[in-house]
């Protein structure tokens, strides 16, 4: 049960470095992309990717708590409310490039303010986290 339990912790880790580095990819796509339409597309390719890499810390998450007979911790309660702030932002990300006026370029550049705002906040809910589990 140890050596599950290890492995999770190394695998939830590299999970949440995952997380951070996706976010890190979607604002140099944000940054280098001017072109909605070309965002649009590469951001629906990239998509799948933001939802794997937070179901693997989810899942390595829970993997962890039944290793722990479902020990409900204060550090395991505030983890799941990350998460789910984290899926909020990204939620409210995507709807808001679904809001963009396809013919209007201010939107999107309003948009791209507006997304760099969530990504920066989403980089600080990652490293608040895990800042205070690593310690």
């Amino acid at each position: 049960m140890n050596e599950m339990y290890d492995m999770s912790i190394v695998t939830h880790n590299w999970g949440v470095m995952s997380v951070l580095g996706v976010i890190l990819i979607n604002i140099l796509m944000l940054l280098g992309i001017k072109n909605r339409a070309k965002y649009t597309r590469a951001i629906s390719l990239f998509t799948p990717i933001v939802g794997t890499a937070i179901g693997m810390v989810l899942f390595t998450g829970v993997v962890m708590m039944a290793s722990k007979h479902l020990d409900f911790t204060i550090e395991n309660i505030v983890m799941i409310l990350f998460t789910i702030i984290l899926i909020y932002l990204e939620v409210k990300r995507s709807k808001g490039l679904s809001r963009v006026d396809k013919k209007d370029e201010n939107s999107f550049v309003e948009y791209r303010k507006k997304a760099m705002n969530i990504f920066f906040t989403e980089i600080v809910v990652v490293l608040s986290i895990s800042s205070w589990m690593w310690m």
